[in-house]
């Protein structure tokens, strides 16, 4: 299947990416440990392509235990050190750290009774915006939410997740439906959005 028989056009023909676009992209996510991942990997992304992490990503997560934030609040100077030198990983002192520190901050929030999910779904209402893009190139790159979103993580002291980075965010985890009208997952996605 290509873009002129029904898929967006970014995904192109590489086996990952079709089926990461063909069953994550754009599928709502709700659970909080997953959308902390999900933060995380968007996070490693920062300047590099998106396949780059999604042929990366098993090792990433088996690196960051399971991205468990109980475990990855508590990383050490020896995690570090161990973390620069995986080659499965992207070895970044800054985006190692940054994922450290949104544990941390993760379970601060939790602790204190506020639910992580909840709150980064509440930029959009709690439910995913519809959008009707023709193309997926006509779609902005960031939006009065994402800027707003942001803000408020950078505000928290998440790092790594500019107003585009966190668009990319919001897109794959389903709090925008931005599949092109085309393509055969947008109707798909739409429907999976929480009554």
């Amino acid at each position: 299947m290509t873009e002129s028989d029904g898929r967006c056009g970014w995904c192109g023909t590489d086996p990952l990416y079709v089926a990461y676009h063909d069953t994550e992209w754009g599928v709502p996510e709700y659970d909080a440990r997953a959308l902390w991942e999900k933060l995380v990997l968007d996070g490693f992304q920062a300047g590099l392509a998106w396949i780059t992490i999604l042929r990366k990503r098993e090792g990433i997560r088996d690196a960051f235990d399971s991205f468990d934030p109980e475990i990855v609040a508590r990383y050490d100077e020896a995690n570090i050190q161990r973390l620069l030198g995986d080659p499965r990983i992207i070895r970044s002192r800054a985006k190692i750290n940054s994922a450290i520190k949104g544990a941390q901050i993760w379970l601060k929030m939790r602790d204190e009774g506020e639910d992580f999910s909840a709150w980064l779904w509440s930029f959009v209402d709690g439910q995913p915006i519809q959008n009707a893009w023709l193309d997926y190139r006509d779609g902005p790159t960031q939006t009065p939410q994402s800027v707003a979103m942001a803000k408020a993580l950078r505000a928290r002291g998440f790092t790594f997740c500019g107003p585009v980075i966190v668009y990319a965010f919001m897109q794959a985890v389903g709090m925008v439906n931005d599949h092109q009208t085309s393509c055969f997952r947008h109707a798909q996605v739409r429907a999976m959005a929480r009554p």
